[in-house]
């Protein structure tokens, strides 16, 4: 079995310095919410085997910050093709990988997330708030052989049901 982590980033800062969107950070929140996730993971003992991660800075922040505060030892790849990709796009991502992995996180966007999910488990579209994980497991053995209406959502949690207190990180 093949397992999917749709990681969306953390609460970007709106009001910081930045040229391009790309280039956008993370808000406090944002850094908060990482952390707690990545906590969660490890936890619940789930950590994935390979990260690939948006390069955009909210994104590639997301992912540093729940691999270091989860412990997580998991491999981390920055791919540029996942900022304002499609759907299809992060399909043919996923099926290149080694089919020795057998649990990938993606961390990347909104909207297409939410419409991958709707794709790759045929189920209804869900709005993925910043920093919400959602599992997808796929009865595969191999990457190559991934396609859309395969999967099936595991789980899904969002940072606030993690945060119900107002507790530092």
């Amino acid at each position: 079995m093949k397992s999917i982590l749709l990681f969306r980033h953390g609460k970007s800062d709106w009001n910081a310095n930045y040229k391009i969107d790309h280039d956008r950070p993370l808000s406090k929140r944002g850094v908060k919410a990482a952390k707690v996730m990545g906590l969660h993971l490890f936890k619940i003992q789930q950590i994935p085997d390979l990260i690939i991660s948006s390069t955009a800075l909210r994104a590639k922040k997301t992912a540093q910050i729940a691999k270091k505060f989860g412990q997580w030892d998991s491999k981390l790849i920055l791919d540029n093709n996942i900022y304002h990709c499609s759907t299809d796009k992060l399909l043919s991502i996923l099926s290149q990988q080694d089919p020795k992995i057998n649990f990938i996180c993606i961390v990347g966007h909104q909207p297409v997330f939410s419409h991958f999910l709707s794709q790759i488990t045929n189920s209804r579209w869900l709005k993925l708030p910043t920093a919400s994980m959602i599992r997808i497991d796929l009865p595969l053995e191999n990457w190559k052989k991934l396609r859309f209406g395969k999967g099936v959502l595991s789980w899904m949690k969002r940072p606030k049901e993690l945060m119900p207190f107002k507790t530092p990180i």
